[in-house]
This record gives C-alpha cells, structure tokens and sequence, in this order.
C-alpha cells in the first residue's frame, strides 16, 4: 500500500480512474481482493497533510486491525430457514460432515447443538 507523497503521485496519475480503481492501483486491496476503501481515503488525507484523530486506534497503519467484525445476530430467512454463517462455526471448530441434535426449548425459544458421537 502507497502511503505519502507516492500515494499522491500514482492516484493523481490515475484521477481518470474510478475510484476503486485509483485504491486497487495504489495496493489498497484485501488478501481476499476486497477493496480496503476506508483505510485508502485516511491514508490520502494524511497524505495531503491532514492531522487525523486517534478517535479511531486499530486502523490504519495497526495489523492487528481484523477488518470486518462478526456480529452474533442472524435472522429466520422468509422461506423459514435459520443460516448460522461459516464464521459461527469455524469459531466453534466444527467441521463439514460433523452432526449434530438439536434441542429447542419453545418457553425461552432456544437452540441448542449437541454434538453425535
């Protein structure tokens, strides 16, 4: 990722670009080939000389940051179906093809997954 007066010199180069493709073309791109368009415009306005606030510690320049977040929320999809997403279960370590019973408790509307050996 560009940072400074190169970051500044290659988006000024490419101005006729879409934005995605100015933060593409100055390395602002995920592992996963996202565009990281947040930590691109904070590095431009440093870049320009801006004095940002630390309102925000973790960003920008911290690897430590893990960019999106899970939320621990789901909702029951209109065809009645409950998704819980890959990032639950990896954290949970379970794995494809494991099963599971599944206990529900209607009076304080619980699930629970117990594990079938």
């Amino acid at each position: 990722m560009l940072v400074g007066k190169e970051l500044l010199e290659k988006s000024k180069l490419l101005s006729k670009k879409s934005e995605d493709e100015i933060a593409r073309g100055c390395g602002y791109v995920s592992p996963g080939g996202r565009i990281l368009r947040k930590s691109f415009y904070r590095a431009l306005i440093k870049a320009k000389g801006y004095k940002l606030s630390n309102s925000n510690p973790g960003k920008l320049g911290n690897r430590s940051s893990r960019g999106r977040q899970a939320v621990f929320k789901t909702k029951v999809h209109g065809n009645g179906n409950l998704l819980i997403g890959h990032t639950y279960t990896k954290k949970l370590g379970l794995e494809p093809g494991q099963e599971y019973k599944i206990d529900l408790k209607k009076d304080s509307k619980t699930i629970s997954l117990t594990p079938i050996n």
